[in-house]
């Protein structure tokens, strides 16, 4: 017994000999202090003809909220300190103005919260300063709003990199699901903003590229109270060639909650009403994720949505990024969080990680209805040479974007 004792004994003394030097040097590491600028421009919601489903004020901001909950979680075992300069404004000019501020205090690491004429405003005035500073070109920017695909092809922003998904993204994703249910005739009703018609536009792009047929596309832009007149005028606007399934272009949800049930032919409606393409939304309760979800609804009493994960996801990635490199400095964090060694966490089933040449994250797509979820796109046997994930929005033959170039 005196032998086991002694022995025992001398384990735990050789345990101790070998964590002491470990031990030291976390005592020793430095602390980490990391400050984060989030930059919100509120939105201005036009009237519209339904109040049913409200938007939620503090879209956004309380992803990364919950975001900065998380990282410091972890963070404080790492002598690692996450900091959230929080600016939301009324006007691009009090924006631009307060991002000026927070650049002038030394804040490097940015999330923008912005409409895209704001996005590509601030980004230049940032990416002009940074090459004046030393380091040169020592910012780091997240965009979790502008869903345009221009800025994944064509306007291409330096030190820009983007968690909310494309609108062809979500096109993609829809389209891939459509293809494998056989659904392959379209009816394609959009609306009349910008909006409306950009994501008409991926819709139309994803027809061609999956192989489906839009045999009819119409405009919405009555000012009928749909409330009461629904089932009167969508059966005769959804009137035309036969089709298997009504396609929504209606982001401000002006009209497309009252084509469900209401169109000529008995079909099935997707899009932006319907079954819906997300970057993320309550139904997503897989990989982990019914976690993140009661997270979220504990600190703020609501239901998180893809703003909401969009901002969780950068907030994250700069986390991570801090975490594997262990430094502040913005250069090396941007080497990192694009190259092939840096993956994200993000509660869909798979790692995630950013498109070399857009800056665009690569995630899985789930499909929803407002109870359940249907699918996640990329479906099945929808392949690519490197990652199906690049199967949804632009892949680098199709965008001139080469942001790996510049950073």
């Amino acid at each position: 017994m005196m032998n086991k004792r002694i022995n025992g004994l001398g384990s735990y003394f050789l345990l101790c000999a070998l964590c002491g030097p470990l031990l030291l040097s976390q005592s020793a590491q430095a602390q980490l202090d990391i400050d984060i600028a989030y930059i919100k421009l509120q939105q201005e919601h036009r009237p519209v003809l339904s109040n049913i489903l409200p938007e939620a004020s503090d879209a956004g901001q309380r992803g990364a909220d919950l975001a900065l909950q998380d990282s410091n979680t972890t963070g404080r075992f790492l002598k690692q300190s996450f900091h959230l300069k929080t600016d939301i404004s009324d006007t691009p000019e009090e924006t631009l103005t307060r991002i000026q501020s927070r650049y002038a205090q030394g804040i490097r690491l940015f999330i923008f919260d912005l409409p895209a004429g704001a996005l590509k405003t601030a980004s230049a005035w940032l990416n002009k300063a940074s090459l004046n500073s030393v380091p040169a070109d020592d910012v780091l920017i997240f965009n979790t709003r502008a869903k345009e695909n221009a800025l994944r092809v064509d306007q291409c922003i330096s030190n820009v990199l983007h968690t909310i998904p494309s609108r062809a993204m979500l096109a993609d994703a829809l389209a891939q699901w459509l293809k494998e249910k056989r659904l392959n005739k379209w009816l394609l009703i959009k609306g009349s903003t910008e909006g409306d018609h950009a994501y008409a536009q991926s819709m139309q792009r994803a027809a061609k590229r999956f192989g489906h047929k839009i045999v009819a596309e119409k405009q919405w832009s009555f000012d009928t109270d749909l409330r009461r007149l629904a089932q009167k005028e969508m059966p005769l606007f959804t009137q035309t060639e036969e089709y298997d399934v009504v396609v929504v272009a209606d982001e401000q949800g002006d009209f497309g909650e009252y084509v469900l049930y209401n169109t000529w032919y008995p079909r099935p409606v997707v899009g932006t009403q319907g079954l819906t393409p997300v970057a993320w939304h309550r139904v997503v309760e897989q990989w982990g994720a019914a976690q993140l979800q009661s997270r979220f609804e504990k600190l703020t009493g609501r239901w998180m949505n893809s703003q909401d994960y969009a901002s969780w996801l950068a907030v994250r990635s700069i986390a991570e990024a801090v975490t594997r490199t262990n430094t502040t400095n913005t250069t090396t964090l941007k080497q990192y969080i694009i190259s092939d060694k840096f993956e994200l966490a993000g509660f869909k089933g798979r790692k995630l990680n950013f498109r070399t040449w857009s800056g665009q994250l690569r995630q899985p797509i789930p499909l929803v209805h407002p109870r359940s979820l249907v699918s996640q796109s990329p479906q099945a046997g929808f392949l690519h040479p490197s990652s199906e994930l690049d199967t949804l929005g632009f892949d680098a033959p199709e965008s001139q974007c080469r942001l790996a170039e510049r950073f």
